[in-house]
């Protein structure tokens, strides 16, 4: 198996995972991985259950077509923005409910959990435009500067990594932190307690050196 093959067969497991988990609906949400300067997407409208070695779509950092026929996801242009002024390497974006209501709500997610360390800080929201337009690729990546996650006004989420199970582990705690906020918000007469900065800080600093070494 040459590696674009392994990175295609990694991104259609990863694209199933987030139907699974409830992150997106049908064909909603899609997912890249980059290898070298080629990059990996979900394509356009077809549900992931179907796709198969044979749907694998490549295109370079500007959009022209290495590999496959069929149609990459509309949201090409905000992947590609990610990939050409980040160090991504894969990018997940979803409509998760919780976080997508979160997003109509609010400028930033309020710092309800130390996991907001994890994503660089305080969650931005960037600001609505239609999707697939490059309108929205820029508003994402000014709401990225610093952060490894944004929210989508009125759409969703985009996160992104190292490697897939990195960006899909920041889309799922984003999710649960938004899921978080609106349960302790919804509370009658009562406000959430949040993290300052200084803890926010620590928490990053703890965050930098969890795991096995």
């Amino acid at each position: 198996m040459t590696q674009l093959e392994q990175a295609w067969q990694e991104l259609v497991e990863t694209a199933r995972r987030t139907v699974r988990d409830g992150l997106v609906v049908g064909t909603s949400g899609n997912v890249s991985i980059r290898v070298g300067d080629t990059v990996l997407v979900t394509p356009s409208g077809v549900p992931y259950d179907r796709l198969g070695p044979d749907d694998l779509v490549a295109v370079d950092l500007y959009g022209e077509r290495q590999a496959g026929t069929l149609t990459p996801t509309s949201e090409l242009p905000m992947h590609l923005a990610v990939y050409r002024h980040t160090d991504a390497r894969a990018v997940v974006h979803t409509h998760a409910v919780h976080a997508t209501a979160v997003s109509t709500l609010v400028t930033e997610l309020p710092a309800i959990h130390y996991m907001t360390a994890a994503l660089g800080g305080r969650v931005r929201v960037a600001p609505y435009a239609t999707y697939g337009t490059q309108e929205l690729a820029e508003h994402v990546l000014d709401a990225l500067s610093g952060r490894t996650g944004c929210l989508l006004r009125n759409h969703g989420t985009l996160t992104y990594g190292d490697t897939l199970d990195a960006a899909y582990d920041r889309t799922a705690q984003l999710e649960w932190m938004c899921r978080l906020w609106l349960t302790a918000h919804s509370v009658p007469g009562r406000a959430p307690a949040l993290l300052s900065d200084a803890q926010l800080r620590e928490a990053g600093e703890r965050l930098s050196g969890y795991g096995q070494p």
